[in-house]
């Protein structure tokens, strides 16, 4: 598999206090990764810092090869925008709009026609089983579904990596295990890498590598196996 996010070195300060000791890690395409860790110990920190929400105060970050510091404001949110996607705890979905707009997001904001876009989103929503939700608000749907719907946004559009912090804990084990194996299922097929924040070492046993994190300090635990 081909590198496709690489972070070495990696501190990251809020004031003087440190929240991330220089922190590394490889993900390649297709790899699903997991961060484990106690709440507090710089998980979600570091995850930011990987998709380009906050700036590293001293280190590396290479996406396909160039580093974020060779990219200006404009060129780091295109790269959000178009090539990252995010699942978060409590989904995040826009109440104002339909399932399906939800999903088609990602389309939208990169200009995409909204006729094109809505297909897409289709496609992938009925690959989660929630084809007849569509038309639905966030409002009228469970947190399980709420949640694959921010699987489908974060997916819609192929990106190449999915950062994902806590994506199921806020549902309970039977519908936390059946979104995780839609969203790994659905990552891998799209050969999309996957980096996911967890305190749960149930999800992280799903993972290709894993990694733990315990004030800021982030250990390779290897791949799942070894």
């Amino acid at each position: 598999m081909s590198e496709t996010l690489v972070a070495k070195d990696v501190d990251l300060f809020y004031g003087a206090s440190q929240a991330v000791k220089r922190a590394s890690i490889l993900l390649r395409r297709g790899e699903i990764a997991a961060i484990t860790g106690p709440s507090g110990s710089g998980k979600s920190s570091l995850l930011y810092c990987l998709a380009g929400v906050l700036p590293a105060s001293q280190g590396e970050i290479r996406f396909e090869g160039r580093p974020f510091n060779e990219l200006d404001d404009d060129e780091l949110s295109t790269l959000r925008r178009d090539r990252f996607g995010f699942v978060f705890q409590y989904g995040e979905l826009l109440p104002e709009l339909t399932v399906e707009e939800n999903a088609a997001l990602p389309l939208r904001l990169a200009g995409q026609r909204k006729r094109a876009a809505l297909a897409a989103a289709g496609e992938v929503l009925g690959r989660l089983g929630l084809s007849e939700l569509r038309e639905r608000r966030p409002s009228q749907v469970s947190g399980g579904q709420s949640q694959r719907v921010a699987v489908a946004r974060a997916l819609v559009h192929r990106p190449a990596v999915v950062f994902a912090d806590e994506p199921t804990g806020s549902l309970d084990s039977a519908n936390a295990s059946a979104v995780l194996d839609e969203f790994l299922t659905l990552a891998r097929s799209q050969g999309t890498a996957v980096l996911i924040v967890t305190h749960d070492p149930d999800v992280a046993a799903r993972a290709d590598s894993r990694y733990s994190m315990v004030d800021g300090v982030l250990t390779t635990q290897g791949p799942v196996g070894s």
